[in-house]
């Protein structure tokens, strides 16, 4: 993972926006990423009570999954369209769990493998539920604040 970076950086202001692209937002330790929806616990799965122990202070993405699913499955899902908040590059985010690891100056934990939800492919298209079976990313506590931007090196720590 010598090479992992962060490929892009998304949030959403509330449950159901469109995700945004920033260049760089800031992580704040036992909260989230400022802007997004679970920041304030008004994203779709907040206050769950099926999964309300499990941070979602940020979740990371593979970029590769978009190339495979584009090239094996056919579907043309964008950085945005999968709704995750950072998406990597040359990163098993999946290796991550249950590992301290650092995004730029931010130091996280990960929780908790994503699988995709119904949610996920109503917003998209036809097959994306399926496809994204244990590759839909994973959500990530937020340890030791700071910021997180395009470019940022992600680490085992």
């Amino acid at each position: 993972m010598d090479d992992g970076r962060v490929e892009a950086v998304c949030i959403a202001p509330e449950a159901g926006a469109e995700m945004q692209r920033v260049e760089a937002t800031e992580a704040v330790a036992g909260r989230g990423l400022r802007g997004d929806r679970y920041f304030d616990d008004s994203g779709t799965w907040s206050n769950d009570p099926d999964v309300d122990d499990i941070p979602r202070h940020l979740t990371l993405f593979e970029a590769e999954t978009l190339e495979i699913l584009e090239r094996d499955e056919g579907l043309d899902l964008s950085i945005t369209d999968h709704r995750r908040n950072v998406t990597t590059r040359g990163v098993a985010v999946d290796h991550l769990l249950d590992e301290r690891f650092r995004v730029g100056e931010v130091v996280c934990k990960g929780v908790r493998i994503c699988e995709p939800c119904s949610y996920l492919q109503s917003r998209t298209e036809d097959g994306v539920l399926s496809a994204l079976v244990h590759r839909g990313g994973l959500n990530a506590a937020v340890v030791e604040s700071g910021t997180i931007r395009v470019g940022d090196r992600i680490e085992v720590v």
